[in-house]
């Protein structure tokens, strides 16, 4: 059995990614959650005679959309695709069964315990939070369990096949040789100024292209629609706002800007009572109602001296800075007003604010207008959606609803499914547009919800199939494309003959570019595809270069290989390379497994 699957697993180097086939990591790890939900309704498929259920089928396909993995219009496509993932899980159950891999109750416990989901904010585990989650995913603690069961006997035949095979010592260091390579080449691009004459096209060519792609002129399924959109920032753009209102807003927003703040603090305890911190303060009051100034005052009495010897300057606060006490007091004053005698831990206080730290009201003006104006419109606004719904259901059209909500009645262009700008790409709206009441029913759409401020709704006014476009139409498309690829195969056999000119020994007036040193992690502003090729070569026997051409798009590139070195050794990237070999062939033993077991399985597709 395991010989079977190495041998289709000789391609160990190839670029299998478990995430790109069929069986991904949630396959086998503890959040593939298979419905045990009960295995009644119709069956969809068999596997070595045991049933696949459509309720089982449709548990996945409703979880991967709610997830948010695939957009509902893909529901047919994602439903062959969970089957195919139902099969293989049913495929490797089977196989671990049959193997005698066991899970005890106790892996089991020490398992759930562990996991983050299931844990409070203590990183303990929570019986309650424990029954709540698999209520709501629509398990029982028993089904739960089993189905954990039934997935790390999965986990363990991934992880059995990774650790049977290895990489030699020779081959790891053969791959860092291969990783630090650096190479030094010439290139020069051939366009089609070198062409001794242009491709000539026929109508033949033209029709022989189409045909042969006639996927790449399908139209998709269209829809015009019309539609409205009730904006409360448009409304709010309406509205008006008084002088007077701005002025007012201003004001009170006095009462949260941030502000610079200067005190005098008495202390009491040893040097003072309580009482004698007061009336010192009281003194201090007395003489600033006498025209004293507060900063000489904080410097003969406040006891912080971090603040006195500045006037008792504490700098600009925001909220949050100081005690609840002095915060109130502070930020209940306007500028330049003294608080009255307040109390915290420190001491007592006498506060001023010395400046308000916000724009001028000129430069709020805007923002404060702005804000105003939606509030004013809030109430007009929440009575013209429900309008809008009540309208929109009852209606026979929409020109009717935008005339009696005095909405601009707007019409799209021809649309697909995937609109990429406007107010049609927005979340939910083409959803709306193909969906069943407003396609085939010829319904309004329901309100849409585009955002907090914005209610839409739209009303398909005409309806085209997919379809493949006639020639007649992609004419001009076509015959760039066919002009491209003649373009390229000219180029191609002109680089061949010039590459066989060139190993011959003829001496060619090439205008040569050169790059050297150039490794295959790139950095160079070099082509991909032309440092592949450059890569893809032989070593240069002596001093003869290797020469050959590579496509890059529309571009043909004549290559010299001069030399090839050695490079500087990188720990870190040969660590990298060869863990990532071993990753390789682990994916491949699973990838190998996967064709083995599909080959010998009974698989029936009802």
């Amino acid at each position: 059995m395991l010989q079977s699957i190495r041998d289709r697993s000789r391609s160990w180097g190839a670029k299998i990614i478990i995430g790109a086939v069929v069986v991904t990591m949630a396959l086998f790890g503890v959040e593939s959650l298979v419905g045990l939900l009960g295995n009644s309704g119709d069956e969809v498929a068999q596997v070595n005679d045991e049933p696949i259920t459509r309720q089982q089928l449709e548990i996945e396909v409703q979880r991967a959309i709610r997830s948010g993995q695939v957009p509902p219009d893909q529901e047919r496509a994602l439903r062959a695709e969970m089957l195919d993932m139902l099969i293989t899980e049913r495929l490797l159950t089977q196989y671990a069964e049959e193997g005698g891999l066991y899970v005890s109750e106790q892996q089991l416990d020490q398992l759930i315990v562990t996991l983050p989901e299931f844990q409070d904010a203590q990183g303990r585990f929570d019986r309650e939070l424990f029954r709540n989650r698999l209520a709501s995913a629509g398990f029982t603690p028993l089904s739960f369990r089993q189905q954990l069961a039934v997935d790390l006997k999965r986990q363990q035949v991934q992880q059995g096949l990774a650790v049977s095979g290895f990489t030699l010592e020779e081959e790891r260091e053969r791959l860092a040789e291969l990783q630090r390579q650096t190479r030094s080449f010439r290139h020069h691009a051939l366009t089609p100024d070198d062409l001794a004459a242009v491709p000539e096209i026929v109508e033949q060519d033209l029709q022989a292209y189409y045909e042969a792609h006639q996927d790449d002129y399908r139209r998709p399924e269209q829809v015009k629609v019309n539609y409205v959109v009730l904006d409360r920032q448009q409304m709010a753009a309406e509205a008006e706002v008084s002088e007077q209102a701005l002025r007012e807003a201003w004001e009170s927003g006095a009462a949260e800007a941030d502000r610079r703040v200067s005190h005098i603090m008495v202390t009491y305890g040893n040097e003072r009572s309580r009482e004698q911190a007061r009336a010192r303060l009281e003194q201090v009051q007395a003489r600033l109602a006498e025209g004293e100034a507060f900063d000489a005052l904080a410097a003969e009495v406040s006891d912080d001296t971090s603040t006195s010897d500045a006037g008792g300057d504490l700098g600009v606060i925001s909220r949050g800075f100081f005690g609840e006490a002095f915060e109130e007091a502070a930020f209940a004053l306007g500028e330049g007003e003294v608080s009255g005698i307040v109390e915290t831990d420190n001491g007592l206080h006498l506060i001023k604010v010395t400046e308000l730290d916000r724009p001028a009201f000129e430069e709020r003006r805007e923002a404060l207008r702005a804000k105003l104006a939606l509030e004013q419109v809030d109430d007009a606004f929440n009575e013209r959606a429900q309008r809008l719904i009540d309208d929109s259901f009852a209606a026979d059209d929409l020109a009717s609803v935008a005339d009696d909500l005095g909405l601009s009645l707007e019409q799209s262009d021809w649309v697909g499914r995937e609109v990429s700008e406007g107010v049609l790409s927005e979340p939910g709206v083409m959803e709306q547009a193909f969906s069943g009441d407003v396609l085939e029913n010829g319904y309004n759409s329901e309100v849409i919800e585009l955002d907090e401020d914005r209610r839409m709704v739209l009303r398909v006014a005409e309806h085209r199939d997919a379809t493949t476009l006639p020639l007649s139409e992609v004419r001009d498309e076509v015959e760039a494309a066919v002009r491209e690829a003649k373009t390229r195969e000219a180029l191609v056999e002109l680089a061949t003959r010039r590459v066989e000119s060139l190993r011959a020994g003829e001496t060619l007036d090439i205008d040569w570019q050169q790059a050297d040193s150039v490794s295959r992690q790139g950095g160079s502003a070099l082509p991909e595809a032309l440092v592949q090729a450059a890569f893809r070569l032989p070593h240069p026997e002596g001093e003869q270069p290797v020469y050959a051409h590579a496509v890059d798009g529309e571009r043909v590139v004549l290559i010299a290989l001069d030399r090839v070195q050695d490079g500087e050794p990188n720990a870190q990237m040969e660590n990298f390379v060869a863990n990532m070999a071993e990753r390789l062939r682990a994916q491949a033993a699973i990838q190998g497994l996967l064709d083995d077991l599909r080959d010998k399985a009974s698989i029936e597709r009802l």
